[in-house]
């Protein structure tokens, strides 16, 4: 595995993190550097996006494992390819909503009673802002796979669109940041001992909903059904097992049998494309 030594200066400070504090990130010569800090978002993110390569979804952002050393400590995190251009901007849609109208778009949001309401007012808006009259068809399928994946952290600040600062347009972002999936935070909501059953029941979708189910329903009426997976069962378990290098066997079981559950709950998507 490539190992690589990252000075503190390096070190980069977003301002929109995660809802479970900030991840270590690093950027250097066209590549991103995270750092595990929950548990296992590394493998989490390596093999949800091996995974993506046997589906519909050709827009996503590809991880590698990798090890980090920094301030004398060797971490286990993961890199990514920057997909910005040199002129490219990443805008969350928590940062375009107060750009437009001053307003938080995740508190806006929280005046809707349904979440049919929900993602329509987003989708509606981030199209008149951007232009992207694709949007809703690009959020269902970020959606689908957050259900698929059980990714509990996709709060407003971490969907994006991309801004060309030259050519002043939008254009639709890849889909990144899966590490907070499959159950990945083992040092807090979701910790080795506890069984997958209660994890389940104890998850909390975002951020137009609380359920993921509630929330692939209401976008698939809305702008209907899209991700599928070419890949089997067998062969997504194949694919993780290739990196069950990066951390103890119990942790790769556990995912594992993770997969295993959310391949049979939604087998409506395990299609041929």
């Amino acid at each position: 595995m490539e190992k690589i030594v990252i000075s503190n200066q390096q070190q980069y400070r977003e301002t929109g993190h995660s809802s479970k504090g900030n991840q270590l990130k690093w950027r250097e010569n066209g590549w991103w550097y995270k750092a595990d800090q929950m548990g296992y978002e590394s493998l989490a993110e390596t093999v949800i996006s091996q995974i993506l390569r046997s589906s519909n979804i050709g827009n996503h952002v590809c991880y590698e494992p990798v090890k980090i050393v920094y301030e004398g400590q060797e971490l286990s995190g993961c890199k990514s390819r920057n997909f910005l251009g040199e002129r490219e901007e990443l805008i969350t849609l928590e940062k375009l909503f107060r750009q437009h109208t001053g307003m938080s778009l995740a508190k806006e949001l929280a005046y809707f009673s349904e979440t049919k309401q929900r993602i329509a007012y987003t989708v509606d808006h981030v199209a008149t802002y951007t232009g992207l009259k694709d949007f809703g068809i690009y959020l269902t399928k970020m959606l689908e796979m957050d259900a698929f994946f059980l990714n509990e952290d996709r709060h407003t600040n971490n969907i994006a669109v991309i801004y060309d600062l030259d050519e002043k347009y939008y254009r639709l972002c890849p889909y990144f940041d899966m590490g907070l999936s499959l159950f990945a935070d083992i040092k807090g909501d979701f910790p080795i001992g506890k069984s997958l059953e209660q994890c389940r029941k104890d998850i909390v979708a975002k951020p137009f909903a609380r359920n993921f189910d509630e929330q692939t329903d209401a976008a698939n009426e809305l702008y209907g059904n899209h991700l599928t997976f070419s890949a089997s069962k067998s062969a997504m378990i194949k694919e993780l097992r290739k990196y069950e290098y990066i951390c103890e066997n119990e942790i790769v079981d556990r995912v594992e049998e993770i997969l295993r559950y959310q391949a049979d709950k939604y087998k409506y998507m395990m299609k041929e494309i």
